[in-house]
């Protein structure tokens, strides 16, 4: 499971390269312009408000900045289901129904102990997807001007690739921003909880539910 979180986020990573308007004067209007468009994205929640401790938005221009937000939705999608891979691996782990109940273990080790097939699988399945998200997102690289690759077509939004097959989208744009928000901190309190899920496993060599078990809370008296 540590593998494939891995190598998901990796096909989930995207260029970060941009360019700046040539004129100082345009490089001024452009970057507050720049900082007023982050400002007003989803994402921004209390008490942390507007957290950009790097200011890496300041650095970055609009178009830069989306591609900044398409990594962070598409890392945060691949924790979220790492976490739940993580918890439903192991509560079926040793199942007859499941490869013959032979992965067995941390969710860690699972990957390594599956059938050569199922890599077959993983691959085609990850880039089918990684092949959707560049067409629908990203310009072709043959029409990119030079110094600007990676760059994202003008009307796309990041993470927005058209999968919805439940009609769970709002029309209401204020009811979007609000479901977008919640889906970019869901993901980031994923991309933390899957990589405290590895990190323990690694240190202790235990399944998350065997070491949840395991836990005893201490009480310290205050009498």
């Amino acid at each position: 499971m540590k593998f494939t979180a891995t190598l998901l986020a990796l096909f989930g990573s995207v260029p970060a390269a941009g360019a700046f308007a040539p004129s100082s004067v345009n490089q001024k209007s452009t970057a507050l312009n720049d900082a007023v468009y982050a400002k007003g994205l989803p994402g921004i929640t209390e008490p942390f408000g507007y957290f950009d401790p790097l200011n890496l938005a300041e650095k970055a221009d609009s178009n830069t900045f989306n591609r900044y937000r398409e990594a962070e939705v598409t890392h945060g999608r691949v924790s979220m289901l790492a976490v739940v891979g993580f918890l439903v691996g192991e509560n079926v782990a040793g199942s007859s129904f499941l490869f013959d109940g032979q992965v067995t273990g941390p969710a860690v080790t699972h990957l390594e102990q599956i059938p050569p097939l199922y890599w077959i699988i993983l691959a085609v399945g990850i880039g089918g997807a990684e092949i959707r998200r560049a067409e629908t997102g990203w310009v072709d690289p043959v029409n990119v001007p030079v110094g600007q690759a990676g760059l994202l077509r003008a009307d796309y939004f990041p993470g927005d690739i058209g999968f919805d097959p439940l009609g769970l989208r709002p029309d209401d744009p204020e009811a979007l921003k609000l479901m977008q928000t919640k889906e970019l901190n869901n993901g980031r309190l994923a991309m933390l909880g899957a990589a405290g899920f590895m990190a323990q496993e690694l240190v202790n060599g235990k399944g998350i539910l065997e070491s949840f078990a395991d836990f005893q809370p201490t009480y310290i008296s205050t009498v």
